[in-house]
């Protein structure tokens, strides 16, 4: 089985994923994890080797990389004066009489509309680098939950060769107790009738492994999935996290820090807005000379919209109601991801109790009411009704066990979805 009880502590794994700023450069290992990866097509593959293909390989993750280039190019952009203009102008088209003027403009930004540009686009490129760190965790989580998915499509399809082998074993000891005149042959056609439904149950666990096989090499970002199996003596997700712990955590989250600076990017976007109140002031030097007088003049101009009509108001209100909207989306995000933490701690608890159960005590025994069953029936205590039945609990047990599993392993990706990894919880 492939539930352990413990998630690898390693220092600088958990650092790979909590770096923030993962600069672009990681591309050059793309081909290194590739070449390892065909190099070992064939060995199993591990949770570690898939997290880090992931890291390198995966095209979502690469895509939201380019965003903190992007806020990098808009901050800086942020940051730049306008451009001075230059301009050339003739009065009357007749060569002996036109006036040509030269001159140059320079707008000047009052009202801070510089700085609130700036401080906007830092606002920006902050909001990335946290989407960045989110990303990660959501990939992380879903390199988890495929990782596991596999190893539990192997196993079951391990437990359905298992129970193809008990039922052609209760198949054959039907013929035998048939043969010696001790068993009636309707008891071979219920073995036969077993063991068709064994062999459907194997085709769906083959066909189940291949899917898993698929949605963990797409996670990881290869078309195909380039191993043979999965390890599946991996390290389980550990003991669970307290409640009150993870709660103390929820502000420090990448979901929450996001939403923080949102409202923080609304609040700088209404400042920016404000400034626009105050009109620009340009400026004008310039050069002008007349034909029919043959003299030259200097030009000075001051040039500036007044504010009478027109003061931004609508813009200004607009991005104070986002400033608010942002507020209670902050607030509604905080209430779910506390929901949800409960909830997926209830789900982990609840289904590594029912985990717990399955391995100590309902499989055992399950087990050996299956070879009990089918030893007595060889003796002719037990008809083979009774061995059917058996047969039948331990796969019904068998498949409420990986059902369990599969819960726990669901509860432990929806929390690595919001706080990444759990390695040092609390």
């Amino acid at each position: 089985m492939f539930w352990n009880s413990k998630l690898p502590r390693s220092r600088g794994k958990r650092a790979a994923w909590r770096r923030l700023a993962l600069p672009m450069f990681v591309v050059v290992q793309v081909a290194t994890t590739a070449e390892r990866l065909q190099a070992a097509q064939g060995a199993a593959l591990t949770l570690d080797d898939a997290l880090q293909t992931a890291l390198a390989n995966n095209p979502e993750l690469a895509a939201v990389q380019w965003g903190i280039e992007i806020a990098r190019g808009e901050r800086q952009q942020a940051g730049l004066i306008p451009n001075p203009e230059l301009s050339w102008q003739a009065e009357d088209t007749r060569r002996n009489t036109r006036t040509t003027t030269l001159s140059v403009s320079q707008a000047l930004e009052l009202g801070g509309k510089r700085g609130a540009r700036v401080e906007l686009a830092r606002r920006g490129q902050d909001a990335a680098e946290v989407e960045l760190e989110r990303q990660r965790n959501l990939l992380r989580a879903d390199v988890i939950g495929a990782f596991y998915g596999a190893a539990r499509a192997q196993e079951r399809l391990q437990l359905a060769e298992q129970s193809k082998a008990l039922a052609e074993r209760g198949l054959s000891v039907a013929q035998v107790r048939i043969k010696a005149g001790k068993a009636s042959p309707v008891e071979a056609t219920r073995a036969q009738v077993q063991l068709s439904e064994v062999r459907l149950e194997l085709n769906r666990a083959q066909a189940q492994r291949a899917d898993a096989y698929q949605r963990l090499a797409e996670v990881t970002g290869a078309p195909v999935a380039q191993f043979a199996r999965v390890d599946t003596h991996v390290e389980g997700p550990g003991r669970i996290p307290e409640v009150a712990g993870l709660l103390e955590r929820i502000g420090d989250t990448a979901d929450l820090r996001l939403a923080q600076l949102q409202i923080d990017q609304r609040e700088a976007s209404l400042g920016l807005e404000k400034t626009q109140r105050i009109p620009n002031l340009t400026l004008s030097l310039g050069s002008q000379y007349s034909e029919a007088e043959r003299e030259r003049v200097n030009l000075v101009g001051v040039s500036m919209p007044i504010p009478l009509f027109n003061r931004n108001q609508g813009n200004i209100l607009s991005a104070a109601r986002r400033a608010d909207q942002a507020r209670d989306l902050r607030n509604a995000a905080e209430l779910r991801l506390r929901t949800d933490v409960r909830q997926a701690l209830d789900q982990w608890n609840t289904a590594q109790n029912e985990v717990t159960s399955f391995n100590r005590i309902i499989l055992p025994a399950a087990q050996d009411a299956v070879d009990t069953a089918t030893r007595g029936f060889e003796a002719g205590k037990f008809n083979f009704l009774d061995v059917l039945d058996a047969q039948r609990t331990l796969v019904n047990a068998r498949t409420q066990y990986l059902q369990a599993t599969a819960q726990v392993t669901d509860a432990w990706v929806r929390i690595e979805r919001v706080f990444g990894d759990l390695s040092g919880a609390p």
